[in-house]
């Protein structure tokens, strides 16, 4: 475990990348080139049913100054700028997103031991402030998030989480939209020779009393190769496997079939990286 509780995006996140991460039905290609001068260029293509998307990223890191520059087939350039410890502790991150003027964004985090702080806002005559402070430890860890228009001025996002961290298991619980909804998650290394582990999401949605119930797990059948299964209380069923060629190469298939109407509702995702 690391020194300190992180950053309120870290609660449940063990859960969340478990059930989530790299499952998708659609066809991706990522190929990452690496320059000696240390620069990293990504192209990227995704075709979702009969539209395709494609963007070409770069990314320069000089000393703690790390430069992101992405453009996208939708005629969208993303710029992002990290500078990494600027004071002990400390980041900050600048994005803009051309031509969209009123995209700009600063965020500042910083990390202690028994603390963690997020802010960022907008760069705009009226911006939106989201803040998120976690205080605790690597083992307990209690935070909150929240996000406040300066325009309407009403707060826009009003989230709590607490996260228990032990050993070989990650629990968490969350209260979301403003109180509306509640998450409940857990995380649990069964076996971690071979990367084997189950977790679990329970949310409740108060407003329409509705609940829903997802279950999980992975298990690496060799140092290279790692197969991950997920279901919901919808009947959706999830899997993945995901083969690495070399330390940058990932070859991932994925499928995800409605089990209540299984003739019908079959999707299968093919995502390739390759990063040389």
């Amino acid at each position: 475990m690391g020194k300190g509780p992180g950053l309120y995006t870290d609660i449940g996140k063990k859960a969340r990348d478990l059930l989530y991460k790299d499952h998708n039905s659609d066809q991706k290609l990522s190929i990452t080139t690496h320059s000696p001068a240390g620069v990293a260029i990504t192209s990227t293509g995704t075709k979702k049913g009969d539209s395709l998307f494609g963007d070409v990223s770069l990314q320069l890191k000089q000393k703690n100054i790390t430069t992101d520059l992405k453009v996208s087939t939708d005629s969208t350039v993303l710029i992002t700028a990290t500078v990494d410890e600027a004071a002990p502790g400390l980041k900050s991150i600048f994005s803009f997103r051309a031509p969209d003027q009123n995209s700009g964004k600063i965020e500042l985090q910083y990390l202690h031991e028994y603390a963690a702080i997020s802010t960022s806002m907008g760069l705009t005559q009226n911006p939106t402030v989201n803040f998120s402070g976690v205080v605790g430890t690597n083992v307990l860890a209690l935070g909150t998030d929240v996000s406040f228009d300066t325009k309407s001025g009403n707060f826009t996002k009003i989230n709590a989480g607490v996260n228990f961290t032990k050993d070989d298991l990650i629990a968490s619980l969350t209260l979301n939209d403003k109180g509306d909804s509640v998450n409940a998650s857990y995380y649990h290394i069964v076996n971690p020779l071979f990367n084997t582990a189950v977790g679990a999401e329970v949310n409740h949605k108060f407003s329409t009393n509705v609940n829903t119930i997802t279950v999980g797990t992975q298990h690496s059948l060799d140092p290279l190769t790692t197969v991950k299964a997920r279901v919901n209380s919808a009947g959706i069923a999830n899997a993945l496997i995901q083969h690495q060629w070399t330390p940058r190469s990932f070859f991932t298939i994925s499928a995800e079939v409605d089990t209540k109407a299984i003739d019908k509702n079959a999707k299968v995702g093919l995502a390739l990286s390759l990063k040389p």
